[in-house]
């Protein structure tokens, strides 16, 4: 099997669970990480999948690596390379589709619902709960490419995950683990003391780490059924 390509843009937005999970099923992996100073590769011809990590940045910037994340992706399109976009990953795969990544009216940053489309592919790539709650941290969001199938929404975000053939774009870092929840909780610590000021869809690093508690085994189960769909098409690629 060919290993899966994993393109990282912040030394602190690594693959966490989905290093964990590629492991564990045996999967080989490789992390080009852009921070660190490593080029995206050119091609995907050494790789049987492609994996789009998020980042801070937008997706409109004009940053190389993004534009080559881009054209990255049309190539797994073009040869049936499954791919999975997770947050700014997500978006690039939209963008790479002709789609526009634009700013929402709130952010999103904690752990909320989304409400699962009726569909059969909806359950396909997210299983059979209706209003899954996962952990979220984005300003923009995607919309809708043409030929895409849109599998899930929330309250402030219509657009929250998509499908297109073997490749599946999420707004939400199902990837997450403890360890990067930690770290990022550390990054929203400061937030903390203006807790009486934020939207509703905001949430302190203190109520990211209680309602953790909750709900971060409940999307690891999710990652666990998304990153098999993914596999599936992988082995079949």
């Amino acid at each position: 099997m060919k290993p899966v390509l994993i393109l990282q843009n912040l030394n602190m937005d690594g693959p966490a669970y989905l290093g964990t999970w590629l492991a564990r099923h045996g999967v080989p992996f490789e992390v080009f990480n852009t921070e660190a100073g490593q080029d995206f590769p050119r091609t995907l011809d050494r790789h049987g999948a492609l994996a789009l990590l998020g980042g801070e940045m937008s997706a409109n910037d004009p940053l190389p690596s993004l534009r080559q994340a881009e054209q990255l992706f049309l190539q797994a399109l073009r040869d049936g390379v499954p791919t999975v976009g997770h947050c700014l990953g997500g978006q690039l795969m939209a963008k790479a589709l002709g789609a526009a990544v634009t700013p929402l009216s709130v952010p999103e940053i904690g752990w909320h619902a989304i409400q699962l489309h009726g569909t059969d592919l909806a359950r396909h790539w997210l299983g059979e709960a209706d209003r899954p709650t996962v952990f979220q941290w984005h300003y923009e969001s995607f919309g809708l490419p043409p030929g895409a199938q849109l599998l899930a929404s929330s309250r402030v975000c219509p657009n929250q995950a998509f499908a297109v053939g073997p490749h599946l774009a999420m707004q939400w870092h199902v990837e997450l683990d403890k360890h990067k929840l930690g770290g990022w909780s550390e990054e929203a610590s400061v937030q903390d003391d203006k807790a009486a000021n934020l939207p509703p869809t905001v949430q302190t690093a203190s109520v990211m780490l209680l309602d953790a508690k909750q709900h971060l085994a409940r999307q690891q189960a999710l990652a666990d059924h998304i990153y098999s769909r993914w596999l599936q098409a992988l082995r079949t690629a």
